[in-house]
């Protein structure tokens, strides 16, 4: 008997020890093979208490053939036996089979009458706690269906390398909580807002976007009031820097300027921009890297009032309308409130890219998210210090998502401004329009440029 004891112990032991090595070494076929199957199994059997307890469920008039009055005793009281009565009973929302995802699985569920997204939404806290996964995300892929799409453990504890930008003004800057890439995409969406404390994240963001575009054939322009200890090391593949109050306005006038004579290239062409225009007009994408952006509004006197007047009005005219004519926007800033101006808010409001990184101030967060989702606020202000990096996105898709740059040192994105210092245009080439246009050769030149991952 001792033996055979012995024997069943050591198995299970065995066992178990190769689970935990199958997980440690390979934990993706262990989640598709092993966990997801009891998962899917748990998720799917408990779902009537999940969603009676999450308040998902409805309360629908239906006939029960009572025997026992024991067996119906919470849907009504009955009074007699063995006859058809009519009681209300608790109807939860139909549930397909979950599927699984790369850290998760997700499953569609019908909605109930009177059911909306934001429902399953609010709800999204409680469905986690109920099945015991980091997170739950809503989304709704068409009216009456609802998916949920469960983490069970955060992937953005540790992120990926650097990997090379795809396309022209795309750069991979980080990864989502769904596991997939955070592209910042400038041709689909033009301005960003970046806000975030000390140490919360923001400038590396800033080393991952300046390696992502030193390579490609843009022209990267600067404006960095803090005296430009940030942006300078950077100086070999900027065209123009600015690091005064002064500058500023004279650089953002030169941006004007050139967004100007593009709109007249492009009206005399009948393009409604720069990428309609035939390859020997097309001008140089210009990305505009602000650092600081509250230093820009700030006055310390009345004095200043007429500069920041004029540094508020172009900068706004610069996002307004130079999207069209390839002038983009990524505007960083540790706090970004209202009472810095009307020049701020009218700026946030051409600004469709929003990232908000953790913020000693509530105001900041919502300035930069308060207008896209409420869940998306209180995400933010939940970002942990300890995890740098982490920030709220919106993205291009109209959803917001938890993401995570990748880390980029500072002496890497200098090493990549210096590699490719040639490729900055001369600014008073560009302003002067004596630049070379940016050909469909030199776009060929730059994706052959770029590694195969497939031949890696």
């Amino acid at each position: 008997m001792s033996d055979t004891l012995s024997l069943v112990l050591g198995v299970l032991a065995a066992a178990a020890a190769g689970l935990w090595a199958w997980r440690r070494w390979h934990y993706r076929s262990y989640w598709l093979v092993v966990a997801f199957p009891l998962a899917a199994i748990s998720v799917w059997a408990t779902w009537r208490k999940v969603a009676l307890g999450c308040g998902l469920t409805k309360k629908r008039q239906c006939f029960w053939f009572t025997t026992v009055p024991g067996m119906v005793a919470s849907t009504g009281v009955v009074r007699v036996r063995r006859r058809f009565q009519r009681v209300a009973v608790d109807t939860r929302p139909f549930m397909w089979l979950p599927k699984p995802t790369r850290h998760g699985w997700r499953v569609t569920v019908h909605t109930l009458e009177g059911q909306i997204p934001a429902d399953y939404a609010n709800a999204a806290e409680r469905l986690a706690h109920s099945w015991g996964v980091h997170a739950v995300r809503v989304s709704s892929p068409r009216p009456g269906r609802v998916v949920l799409a469960a983490t069970v453990r955060d992937p953005l504890v540790r992120v990926d390398t650097v990997p090379a930008s795809p396309e022209l003004l795309k750069v991979i800057v980080g990864r989502l909580e769904t596991g997939g890439p955070w592209v910042i995409d400038f041709r689909t969406v033009p301005h960003w807002l970046n806000a975030g404390a000390t140490q919360s994240g923001k400038s590396n963001l800033a080393n991952v976007l300046v390696q992502g575009l030193a390579p490609q054939p843009v022209a990267l322009v600067g404006f960095d009031l803090k005296g430009g200890v940030e942006l300078t090391p950077y100086g070999p593949r900027l065209s123009a820097l600015a690091t005064t109050r002064a500058e500023s306005v004279t650089l953002l006038d030169d941006l004007v300027s050139l967004m100007t004579s593009r709109m007249a290239v492009c009206r005399e062409a009948g393009a409604r921009n720069i990428w309609q225009l035939p390859d020997e007009q097309r001008p140089t994408p210009v990305v505009v890297l602000v650092d600081e952006l509250a230093e820009l509004y700030l006055m310390a006197d009345k004095s200043e009032k007429d500069e920041v007047a004029r540094t508020s009005t172009a900068l706004l005219r610069v996002a307004q309308l130079g999207r069209a004519f390839g002038i983009y926007l990524f505007c960083s800033g540790q706090r970004i409130g209202s009472d810095l101006g009307p020049g701020v808010t009218a700026l946030r409001a051409q600004c469709s890219g929003r990232i908000c990184h953790r913020v000693n101030d509530p105001e900041t967060a919502t300035m930069t998210l308060g207008d896209l989702d409420p869940a998306a606020l209180a995400s933010a202000r939940a970002i942990p210090a300890e995890t740098p990096g982490v920030a709220i996105v919106a993205s291009q898709d109209g959803q917001w998502y938890r993401a995570r740059s990748f880390y980029v040192s500072e002496q890497d994105a200098e090493h990549a401004a210096t590699a490719y210092a040639e490729l900055a245009p001369s600014w008073e080439d560009l302003v002067s329009g004596n630049a070379a246009p940016m050909s469909d050769a030199d776009l060929a030149d730059f994706l052959d440029s770029i590694p195969n991952p497939r031949k890696a």
